[in-house]
């Protein structure tokens, strides 16, 4: 669909405002309609100034690398805000601290740390997207997760205030985290240990080469589809993927979307799926689940926008 015009509404800005932006380019899953408009911030002083200055009236969605976005086939109304690399800075502090911008891929960052000689992050490189969704949702792998190596984030929030909130204070929980919703991270601090480089790097390549066989990283997939129903450590934690294959949702297809026959619990598009594809798969191995195990599997894919001829705001 094409939107109404909106940039005539937004305040003067640094960085580049697109109208009609196709998200189904800047998503991993490849699908759904555009962003009426998405801003790309030249750094945190003019996305602090743009949120200030916007209407409250306009919605306004944060993207970071569309690792775990679904975006519905007509589009996201009002702005989708996408950091730009102004605010992908790694930077190695004393005391096996290391900083991260909000858009710094997570591998770079494991990576980083690698190379200064901080272990304790190298889950990171088994987290697809950017340290601003990993900080947003606690995410996580091998049984590891943000929440236990972060000291701090800094987020822009919608008044365009800054603010810096502990560990403690986002509310952690498995895959998820009680930080408000307007806010937009843009930063974070880890705390890790000293450790030699050499060992930390043999640490990636070893989480590296799980992914890559276990799960189907080179197809057009989002990640995990669901959570699992348990946290980790839970003893006979439940897994998303099992009950899925159970149902016998593994590889079962909805027009040009499925479910991974290598992971059950990874969408696939193949290249002429829409977002109504993907979701309909996801939505009928849900219902199959909830079927045969009495569990109500809960989306970590976060679904924007509206479907296809629905309108929204702005």
């Amino acid at each position: 669909m094409s939107w109404p015009p909106l940039k005539a509404k937004l305040p003067p800005v640094r960085g580049k405002l697109i109208e009609n932006a196709p998200l189904a380019d800047v998503t991993w899953l490849r699908a759904g309609g555009p962003a009426q408009v998405m801003f790309l911030p030249a750094d945190a002083a003019d996305l602090s100034h743009f949120l200030a200055e916007t209407p409250q009236e306009i919605p306004v969605t944060a993207l970071g690398a569309g690792s775990n976005i679904l975006a519905r086939d007509g589009g996201v109304p009002g702005v989708v805000v996408r950091l730009t690399a102004a605010f992908a800075q790694v930077e190695a502090l004393d005391g096996a601290r290391l900083r991260a911008g909000a858009a710094a891929p997570d591998k770079r960052v494991a990576m980083a740390a690698a190379k200064a000689g901080i272990a304790g992050l190298e889950y990171l490189a088994g987290v697809p997207g950017t340290i601003g969704g990993a900080v947003r949702m606690n995410a996580g792998c091998y049984d590891m997760e943000t929440k236990d190596v972060l000291v701090s984030a800094l987020a822009v929030d919608r008044l365009g205030r800054l603010i810096r909130a502990g560990r403690d204070e986002l509310g952690y929980a498995y895959r998820h985290s009680a930080a408000p919703e307007d806010w937009i991270f843009i930063e974070a601090e880890f705390q890790g240990r000293a450790g030699d480089p050499a060992a930390v790097a043999a640490r990636i390549e070893d989480i590296t080469a799980r992914r890559e066989a276990t799960q189907p990283i080179r197809e057009k997939t989002s990640g995990s589809t669901f959570r699992n129903p348990d946290p980790p450590g839970t003893p006979d934690q439940r897994k998303a993927w099992q009950m899925i294959d159970a149902a016998g949702w593994r590889g079962r297809r909805v027009g040009g979307a499925r479910f991974s026959e290598m992971h059950a619990n990874f969408l696939i598009n193949d290249g002429t799926a829409s977002a109504a594809d993907l979701e309909a798969v996801a939505e009928g191995a849900r219902a199959a689940v909830r079927e045969m195990f009495g569990v109500d599997l809960q989306w970590e894919v976060k679904r924007i926008g509206v479907a296809a001829g629905e309108s929204g705001n702005g």
